[in-house]
């Protein structure tokens, strides 16, 4: 390995790192915490629910603020955005903190539920801004498309290390134990992320200096990216293939337990699936360097919909195939992780408008991602009931509902995608 690849190596290294202790965070946020609370403090499942939903729609909307915020961060001195960042992360540990140690004269009733809300909000939003303004700081740098997804594919596989982590630690060393690693990869995170190249904004004629703040919060800069035709498109794709993505991580349990009726494997799917999307990261790189992002993306669509479509035609104890479909279908996550990002980044160097506002393009791609998240649950749980599946119940009715719901419909919607790809890329040419 030559000293220039050791280098480059290095500094992904150290620019992709925040993403483990952010997705690390992210699992027990969005995963553990409401069965740690019903569990530990007896809160109501209904209540619980409630809050959840509220803060969750309160995250989302306020997502396209956080780029804002993000924007004015990468347009400071080197020193105060790291101080910037270095507080966020403080932040997000104490909101973390808070949230599964609350006090203990505030450990029931609607105390109770008043400082979970507030200690999600203050996670949440220490969460956005720091996510937001890391993958805007790639945005900023310097490189075409493959040097984007270089930044991307070093982000992305720090942030699969800490989903796997985030997956095992809070069931086999307890919160205690995972809020201390949660600190130490912090840490070391920030760290990593002062050696790192830094942001320059992208160049354009209506911005006066690269270290110019950005004016301040006006509608217009704000809907910004939804000027450009070539955003809304790709956003469109974004949204089909993430809902196609986000179901079946909404139906998974339901589809072990009572699908294959293989509870408590669902540790080792999960595994295999992000193992392998780690592990085709550097094959996907050798993809877009011969055939280009979009068809890279679209590729890997493809491989998506072969390899998931059989998950339909499998029943009780078909443990191994299922296995072999999720490590299959974790290459395929791959391309989506590594592709939309670095194709978001020419859409912003495309635009005429958009130097100095990176940050707000992100904040609108982040809220769709969690929109992706609440249209899987609100769709497609409703659709299973008025089809016939109860959760613990194996009425061949309701399973054939469930094979089609976590099998079928995703490969309907991923192959929508893939057509909506290829129509924005044809629009895409036209215009260069």
């Amino acid at each position: 390995m030559t000293s220039g690849t050791s280098a480059a190596h290095l500094a992904g290294l150290r620019y992709g790192a925040l993403g483990l202790p952010l997705a690390f965070v992210a699992l027990p946020l969005y995963v553990y915490m409401p069965a740690y609370y019903a569990e530990q403090f007896g809160a109501p499942l209904a209540a619980l629910g409630a809050v959840l939903l509220l803060v969750r729609i309160f995250d989302a909307v306020t997502d396209p603020l956080m780029g804002y915020a993000a924007d004015h961060l990468l347009a400071m001195s080197r020193s105060r955005r790291l101080l910037a960042m270095g507080l966020g992360c403080v932040v997000l540990l104490l909101g973390f903190l808070g949230l599964f140690f609350p006090p203990a004269s505030l450990r029931q009733g609607s105390v109770l539920l008043g400082w979970c809300a507030a200690m999600l909000v203050v996670a949440y939003l220490a969460y956005s801004i720091l996510s937001i303004t890391h993958q805007a700081w790639a945005a900023r740098l310097q490189g075409g498309d493959l040097s984007q997804s270089r930044w991307v594919s070093w982000r992305e596989a720090a942030t699969l290390v800490g989903v796997v982590l985030a997956s095992v630690l809070p069931s086999v060393a307890g919160m205690p134990v995972t809020t201390t690693v949660l600190g130490f990869a912090l840490v070391l995170s920030w760290l990593a992320l002062r050696g790192a190249p830094q942001p320059v904004p992208l160049p354009c004629g209506n911005v006066d200096a690269p270290d110019a703040a950005p004016a301040g919060l006006t509608w217009r800069r704000l809907t910004q990216p939804w000027h450009g035709a070539a955003f809304r498109g790709l956003l469109g794709v974004f949204l089909l293939n993430g809902i196609a993505s986000a179901i079946p991580a909404t139906l998974l349990l339901f589809f072990v337990n009572d699908r294959l009726q293989a509870p408590g494997f669902e540790g080792m799917f999960l595994a295999a699936y992000f193992v392998c999307a780690a592990a085709s990261l550097p094959l996907w790189l050798k993809v877009v360097a011969r055939i280009g992002l979009g068809a890279a993306w679209m590729s890997g669509m493809l491989l998506s919909v072969a390899s998931f479509a059989g998950a339909a035609l499998l029943g009780v104890g078909d443990v191994w195939p299922f296995l072999l479909i999720c490590a299959a279908s974790g290459l395929a996550l791959g391309a989506d992780l590594a592709f939309p990002t670095p194709l978001l980044a020419r859409v912003i160097r495309h635009d005429g408008a958009s130097a100095g506002l990176e940050g707000a393009y992100f904040g609108w791609w982040n809220s769709a991602s969690k929109l992706n998240l609440a249209l899987a649950a609100g769709l497609v749980l409703p659709l299973l009931q008025w089809l016939g599946y109860s959760p613990g119940q194996h009425s061949a009715q309701g399973l054939v509902a469930l094979s089609l719901a976590y099998a079928v419909v995703p490969c309907i919607l991923k192959l929508l995608a893939w057509v909506a790809l290829w129509c924005w890329r044809r629009r895409w040419d036209k215009e260069q």
